[in-house]
């Protein structure tokens, strides 16, 4: 399937077979695929290893679930803290493991691709899936720093991204922490503590805490006694 046509044919005639294949078919399949799986790391082969195991993982997450298979159809990347991927719409993707942060346009039609005990509507899937392959590289938007912020710059117009950093100088006294965008804006802070401060006034975020900030209640500043990183969301335009 995957010789025939274009590469992207290629992809949704394999996906749309697996995700499509009786349960008793996938009960056959997913364990072979295991097997297979088990013999390539077994072997001391590199190339494709660290998806063998990340097949194996699944495999055992999740028996028997159509899901297990189309990981293989997937880039595997690995993010370290501060970096990041942009995903275009209709891009089929899934966290293995870690925490990270994800910003999306508004939409109420996500939906489930597998690996999951709940309902995978497949017809839509199959309907709103872009299955044309994207190498890894392309896949990490730019970064340019604004003030206190790293940006991650992408194309879209509904969101944009940016990393700011407390540190050093910043400790200890309020610095101006304002957006380049006019707009709402969510503050997710995920290191140490930070005070924000507006036009309505001042809220402290713990890590794992974040905060709503009207329009009209920028531009903010921001105060931290220890280092503190926060992510910001806000929309791109």
């Amino acid at each position: 399937m995957l010789s025939e046509g274009s590469d992207a044919d290629g992809l949704r005639a394999l996906f749309t077979t697996w995700i499509t294949a009786p349960q008793p078919d996938i009960d056959v399949l997913v364990p072979a695929v295991l097997d297979g799986a088990i013999q390539y790391v077994s072997s001391g082969a590199t190339e494709f290893g660290a998806e063998a195991k990340t097949v194996l993982e699944l495999g055992e997450r999740y028996p028997g679930d159509a899901g297990v298979l189309a990981a293989l159809l997937l880039n595997r990347i690995s993010l370290a803290p501060g970096e990041a991927i942009f995903l275009p719409a209709g891009n089929l993707h899934a966290y293995v493991r870690g925490f990270g942060v994800e910003v999306m346009a508004n939409s109420d039609n996500v939906l489930r691709g597998g690996l999951t005990p709940k309902h995978v509507d497949v017809p839509e899937l199959l309907r709103v899936l872009d299955f044309a392959p994207t190498p890894k590289a392309r896949l990490r938007p730019p970064i340019r720093r604004e003030g206190l912020g790293l940006v991650f710059e992408t194309p879209t117009d509904e969101f944009a991204a940016t990393l700011l950093v407390l540190d050093g100088d910043h400790l200890g006294h309020e610095v101006d922490a304002s957006s380049g965008h006019d707009g709402p804006q969510i503050l997710l802070c995920t290191e140490g503590s930070a005070t924000v401060h507006g036009k309505c006034g001042s809220l402290t975020l713990q890590r794992g805490t974040a905060a709503w900030v009207a329009a009209d209640d920028g531009p903010i500043r921001l105060t931290a006694g220890q280092p503190a990183k926060l992510f910001r969301a806000t929309v791109g335009l």
